[in-house]
């Protein structure tokens, strides 16, 4: 397939040279990052490893996500594939193949890599992470019927795929928005298991009580919000 990746940072110079060069190069076609207003060399480091470099000021990793489907759109010869990972180097980049071999062989057009499948390095997640997450998967079973271990950020979905669910989430939503509409799309959706690591640096979002509690907040909104429109 050809497949491109995106990949959201936020001053993340420490981190995202070592994503970028462990992203496996024979598997994809283009290595976006989008610079979410970093105050650091996180842009320029991601240059010199040889991605593409785009600038989002607003700050939400669905917003910079977005950006860089914008750019993907305005290419002559659209990729068949999306690979998102997140640039604080918890993913396993060189994992890469394990989440797209599947869509190759046509099983799925969306793969999720599942943290809670794999193994996972004591303190790469806070509780309130774990107990969000399981929170959201279980809230998704109930209300929507889709069986989901995790909400992870590592995962790859066909273009075709991506284009008809309209992702429209600017922020925190992002993940749980493009599993519940590829649930209402009738997406065929496999999860594959892999690794977590503790992230280089802090987290934006579970390394304060502020990003937890509105992340929590959006993630549950998002479910419930969609819930009202699942049956039109």
């Amino acid at each position: 397939m050809i497949t491109d990746v995106i990949i959201p940072a936020l001053n993340e110079e420490g981190s995202i040279g070592k994503v970028v060069g462990a992203i496996p190069k024979s598997l994809v076609r283009k290595i976006i990052v989008v610079d979410n207003g970093s105050i650091d060399r996180t842009g320029e480091v991601a240059s010199s490893y040889g991605a593409e470099v785009v600038l989002e000021k607003e700050k939400g990793y669905g917003a910079a996500c977005l950006k860089g489907i914008d750019l993907l759109k305005g290419l002559e010869e659209k990729p068949e594939a999306v690979l998102f990972l997140d640039a604080d180097f918890s993913d396993h980049p060189e994992e890469s193949g394990s989440i797209l071999e599947p869509m190759d062989n046509g099983d799925c057009d969306l793969c999720i890599g599942s943290r809670a499948l794999g193994p996972r390095e004591r303190g790469s997640m806070t509780p309130v992470q774990i107990f969000g997450n399981w929170l959201a998967t279980r809230l998704m079973k109930l209300i929507y019927g889709g069986n989901f271990t995790d909400l992870g950020p590592f995962r790859a979905i066909r273009w075709e795929s991506l284009m008809a669910l309209e992702m429209s989430d600017r922020n925190f939503g992002w993940t749980i928005e493009m599993q519940i509409k590829a649930l209402k799309k009738d997406l065929r959706i496999l999860e594959v298991p892999v690794s977590y690591r503790r992230r280089i640096g802090s987290s934006k979002v579970s390394g304060t009580i502020k990003g937890s509690v509105l992340a929590g907040y959006k993630i549950l909104f998002t479910i419930f919000k969609y819930s009202l429109k699942w049956k039109s």
